[in-house]
């Protein structure tokens, strides 16, 4: 599957840490309402049955509102499901030998590198995810990558760039010039009462940014 850059605008990670009285789908679709552009459900919890279930309904969702829809790292929820795909880290399959099981579907990979951002590329990704771009509690082993690093990958491949790590209302705008196609979002999204508002007001913040 072929992304548009927009679908990098303003992509939301899911994580269940503030839930509430909410279920994980009433957060989404408040994401959704307040104009997220790509979903990624992440689960490092949940046993099989349980992470389809969820990504089933989850996969309702982002079907209705014609959003893309991956699961981190888990192939087998994703094939269960018939999600749009999946994203991947550095520990995790390569892009190349993930087309061969996915077939057309998105693939997304981490990589902090010029050169591993070359290779996922030329390994079939559709996507590359950047960061950390700040220090951030979601992901504690995460290393922060330097400015120039997040343009130069921009610069070194044709595919859209999304940046994660560290990025809320504050400093998306920070990212002005490097040439990401838009921000992924953890705790600005999910931990926010007002999910519909925060969504709205970080897309207006991440269209700004990625304005040439």
């Amino acid at each position: 599957m072929k992304l548009d850059k927009q679908s990098m605008l303003l992509y939301a990670v899911t994580d269940r840490s503030w839930l509430g009285d909410k279920t994980l789908a009433d957060q989404v679709e408040e994401t959704l309402k307040g104009g997220a552009t790509f979903i990624q459900l992440r689960e490092k919890e949940l046993d099989f049955d349980a992470f389809v279930k969820e990504a089933r309904a989850i996969k309702k969702l982002t079907d209705a509102y014609n959003i893309p829809f991956v699961i981190n790292d888990a192939v087998d929820v994703a094939l269960a499901v018939d999600a749009d795909g999946v994203h991947v880290g550095q520990d995790d399959s390569d892009a190349g030998a993930l087309r061969e099981q996915l077939g057309d579907k998105i693939i997304g990979v981490s990589a902090d590198t010029v050169e591993l951002a070359r290779k996922a590329e030329a390994d079939g990704a559709d996507y590359i995810g950047v960061g950390a771009i700040y220090s951030t509690a979601t992901k504690t082993d995460a290393e922060v990558v330097a400015f120039e690093t997040i343009a130069a990958i921009c610069k070194a491949v044709t595919i859209p760039v999304v940046a994660i790590g560290g990025l809320n209302e504050t400093n998306i705008l920070s990212l002005t010039g490097t040439g990401v196609d838009g921000v992924a979002l953890v705790s600005a999204i999910f931990s926010k009462k007002d999910i519909v508002s925060a969504t709205k007001a970080l897309r207006s913040l991440s269209e700004t940014m990625t304005k040439p």
